[in-house]
């Protein structure tokens, strides 16, 4: 069960198949000790359902809310325009190598906000890094757990940067 005492973030996505890549956004939020929600909402194929999950969001104690969806992938950009919640947008690679899903989230009309992210894994991790971050506005444990997480990503660069020079000058 979710902590209440945290902010919430809601991982959705278009479709099941959508999972294995958007599932890395939960990865991070988990790891992070940030409470999350995931769920399966077509914009198209359950828009009631849709509208009635992201109307509730707020009011259910989830701040930022993350959408992932390929092809005309409108998920993002119906979920921004029935909430005034930071909405990430993850484009994915359904067809056109996620360059359809993509511009459907970056081309959103003034007023109705989409931060987009990458297509694919990348995307749906930096989503997930995002939203700690705006979190981490408001809570120092979290910020310090950010700042952590960095410097090791830092430190694992270095290393491995070390190894590929030793083994250059092996050759």
């Amino acid at each position: 069960m979710p902590n209440n005492k945290l902010p919430m973030v809601a991982v959705m996505m278009g479709s099941s198949g959508d999972k294995e890549v958007m599932l890395e956004a939960k990865k991070i939020l988990d790891e992070f000790g940030v409470p999350n929600v995931v769920r399966v909402i077509s914009a198209h194929r359950s828009p009631d359902l849709c509208r009635r999950f992201v109307r509730e969001a707020q009011a259910k104690g989830i701040r930022i809310i993350i959408a992932g969806a390929g092809k005309a992938a409108h998920l993002a950009g119906v979920v921004a325009s029935l909430t005034t919640l930071p909405v990430i947008g993850v484009p994915l690679d359904a067809g056109m190598s996620g360059l359809d899903a993509l511009l459907s989230m970056v081309q959103m009309p003034k007023g109705v906000p989409v931060a987009c992210m990458a297509v694919g894994k990348s995307g749906a991790a930096n989503a997930a890094l995002l939203a700690v971050a705006i979190l981490a506005l408001k809570d120092e444990k979290l910020a310090r757990r950010l700042v952590a997480y960095r410097k090791k990503m830092a430190e694992q660069v270095a290393r491995e940067s070390v190894v590929d020079v030793a083994e250059m000058k092996a050759r």
